[in-house]
């Protein structure tokens, strides 16, 4: 037998007994939290047509796509991303819906890239979408929602980022910067690259006034006093909006109770071009990228022909699962299977007491009775 075929392609993995059972238990725990406020589940396919997935939804790039093709020659990829999946379903099923719909799923997703540095190429991704509201209380919802799932997983030592990239986007249109210098600009800081970004505004000669603010949004990150030195920074309206409306929902978070995980961060853009105001990311030590992504993605859905606003999450439960494991919290996991052995002669009397167990919610295993060897 080839040995190479009972190992998985670099960047998967096989996942089984006890870990897979703890990972099962999480997703649960979180789900149940997630349909506590009124989400309902929903499951799309695996794969796409690609143009779902294209440069113009601003998604995963091209290169990082799982492409091959069916029978009649289409395009098509493996999901990298549940949101474009999601603005499509919602387009197609729910297109004359005025009343917001609210989306849960779990599912794997696939990306195809060289330089993930460990990280796999698979994960399992769990989220939620409110499509259709543009209030900063449904931005507060998503928000404490990713809190409140957190701290039922047993995670208590975390922070929500929260971002808008609409403060970015003003001070960009304001210093008269063109789309392929704002979206090489949004890499730069968004990976905290002073130097590259101040290298680029310089090349494209950006006034020195605008310069500087733009490399300072690099260092605009903390608590509600972050946001005072971001609003004392800009004139124009959009990012001066963006900054009002981030107050705002720091002011629901405090209904809701959950303000102490909050930071905000004025430089966190995301690598999806969908986004459109208010982000998420939410870190927690033993894991060196965000375990949550998310925010809001209004003109996402104009692109599969229905106008409509729309905000979500995703948790990345793997890294969740590590982020578990190297903090030492335990996941209580169901009870393990009762061992029932039996003989020829008690197989009868041992399937009647598992059946009965089974009934009453139990886990049974019957396993047949090894004779003891004879001692000479």
């Amino acid at each position: 037998m080839d040995k190479k075929l009972l190992h998985t392609p670099e960047g998967v993995r096989d996942i089984y007994g006890a870990e897979y059972t703890k990972k099962l238990t999480v997703e649960t725990w979180i789900l149940d939290k997630i349909r506590s406020y009124g989400y309902e589940d929903i499951q799309t396919p695996t794969f796409e047509f690609f143009d779902v997935f294209s440069k113009e939804v601003g998604t995963t790039p091209s290169r990082e796509l799982y492409k091959f093709f069916d029978k009649e020659g289409e395009t098509l990829v493996l999901r990298p991303d549940f949101t474009p999946s999601m603005a499509r379903c919602a387009a197609k099923y729910f297109m004359d819906e005025n009343v917001p719909i609210r989306f849960c799923y779990v599912g794997n997703t696939f990306t195809n890239t060289s330089s993930l540095q460990g990280k796999l190429k698979e994960v399992t991704q769990m989220g939620a979408e409110l499509i259709g509201d543009a209030s900063v209380e449904a931005d507060a919802e998503l928000a404490a929602l990713i809190i409140e799932a957190l701290l039922d997983t047993g995670i208590h030592d975390f922070q929500l980022s929260i971002g808008n990239v609409e403060y970015f986007k003003g001070i960009c249109i304001e210093a008269g910067l063109d789309e392929e210098t704002e979206l090489e600009l949004r890499e730069y800081i968004s990976g905290k690259n002073y130097f590259g970004a101040e290298e680029l505004l310089t090349d494209r000669n950006i006034k020195p006034e605008f310069r500087e603010v733009l490399l300072k949004v690099t260092d605009l990150f903390g608590s509600m006093e972050a946001l005072a030195q971001a609003k004392s920074f800009v004139h124009n309206s959009r990012s001066l909006a963006a900054i009002e409306r981030l107050e705002k929902l720091y002011e629901a978070l405090r209904l809701y109770g959950v303000e102490k995980y909050v930071s905000f961060d004025l430089g966190m853009l995301s690598m999806y071009n969908y986004y459109t105001g208010v982000i998420f990311k939410a870190y927690t030590y033993g894991v060196g990228e965000a375990i949550v992504t998310g925010g809001r993605y209004d003109t996402l859905l104009g692109h599969f022909g229905k106008e409509a606003p729309a905000i979500g999450f995703m948790i990345v439960i793997d890294d969740l699962m590590s982020a578990l494991s190297r903090q030492n919290i335990n996941v209580h996991t169901p009870q393990k299977a009762e061992l029932i052995e039996y003989t020829y002669e008690t197989y009868k009397e041992a399937l009647t007491t598992a059946g009965r167990l089974r009934k009453e919610g139990k886990k049974v295993v019957l396993c047949p009775k090894k004779a003891k060897e004879k001692v000479l």
